[in-house]
């Protein structure tokens, strides 16, 4: 008797969505993962699980995929995104998967040529090969045009019954949506940190200060960013909504506001003590960011909100401050 049970690589785009809902009307049991990290969130894929009636697992490979961002195989895509490393890991990590779920094989919404990187037949034989279990990956919407995998030659999946999708358009996509009564369709696009030409000029910058640990990566996404040392930056949000997310992240920063006007806080992030030359620094540039602030104001500081020491400090011209901008 044949194993209706797979494991679908989930992301929460249209794609994969289809992916599930095809395999679904051909009688299998579908479990969608997610693979969760810093730079690309499960909130999107659990609310689209959620719309269409499907049950979603998170996995957090954040560690894992850390170690592989910092030497992937196949090099980055146009900015720092290790496309095919990345899937080949999800699916090495699928494995093990397979055998706790008792399922047969796994699925992804990939299709062939959609993406210049990671969706061309030689980018799909590289995941293969990193993977150590390709022969058991089936492409739903492209399987047609591809070479039989496992699951295809033994018959647990007949691949008339399958897809021949190729290339960016999503018109085909589109039109099986409808037929399956997918209410919001997803956006194109992965919604992936590591295409994001401003995030990526921040975390290679981590890198290059051999500060990459998922703590400092957390801070990223909000903010501006000032390299004040080698070992010291100061971040300091642009609105509130920054303000909650950076708020989430802060355990022992040493932080800073002005003490006599509304305004951003700063964020020293430092492994080591800061002398005060450096709160100094920090301040002078915080007070460019509070609009009502003097030339010269007072600057509280402490850690874990406990402002209790203060500092003079004087509003540093945009010149000087762009000498400590990271871009």
């Amino acid at each position: 008797m044949i194993n209706k049970r797979i494991l679908a690589l989930f992301s929460g785009g249209l794609d994969s969505i289809i992916a599930v809902l095809w395999m679904q009307k051909l009688g299998f049991e579908v479990i969608p993962i997610f693979f969760e990290t810093p730079f690309f969130k499960p909130d999107k894929a659990i609310k689209i699980a959620n719309e269409n009636m499907l049950t979603l697992t998170t996995i957090d490979f954040s560690a894992e995929h850390l170690d592989m961002l910092k030497s992937p195989v196949y090099g980055y895509g146009k900015h720092f995104n290790p496309c095919i490393d990345c899937h080949g890991l999800m699916f090495r990590i699928l494995k093990d998967k397979l055998v706790e779920y008792k399922a047969a094989f796994i699925i992804s919404g990939e299709v062939l040529n959609q993406r210049p990187m990671s969706q061309r037949k030689d980018a799909m034989n590289a995941v293969k090969k990193l993977s150590t279990i390709g022969d058991l990956i089936v492409r739903p919407l492209s399987q047609r045009l591809l070479s039989d995998t496992l699951p295809v030659r033994e018959g647990w999946v007949n691949k008339v019954d399958l897809l021949d999708i190729s290339g960016r358009s999503r018109a085909r996509q589109l039109a099986i949506a409808q037929e399956f009564g997918v209410k919001e369709i997803p956006q194109s696009g992965g919604g992936c940190l590591l295409t994001d030409k401003g995030y990526t000029t921040r975390l290679k910058e981590l890198i290059d200060y051999n500060q990459l640990t998922l703590k400092n990566i957390n801070f990223l996404e909000s903010g501006r960013h000032f390299r004040l040392s080698s070992d010291i930056k100061v971040i300091i949000n642009r609105q509130s909504s920054e303000l909650t997310h950076l708020l989430s992240v802060i355990t022992d920063e040493t932080i800073l506001k002005c003490q006599n006007v509304p305004g951003p806080i700063g964020i020293l992030n430092s492994p080591l003590p800061i002398h005060q030359g450096i709160i100094e620094l920090a301040g002078s540039i915080l007070l460019r960011y509070c609009p009502k602030a003097k030339e010269i104001e007072t600057i509280n500081f402490g850690k874990q909100f406990n402002l209790n020491e203060s500092m003079v400090c004087t509003k540093l011209p945009d010149p000087e401050i762009d000498k400590y901008r990271i871009i």
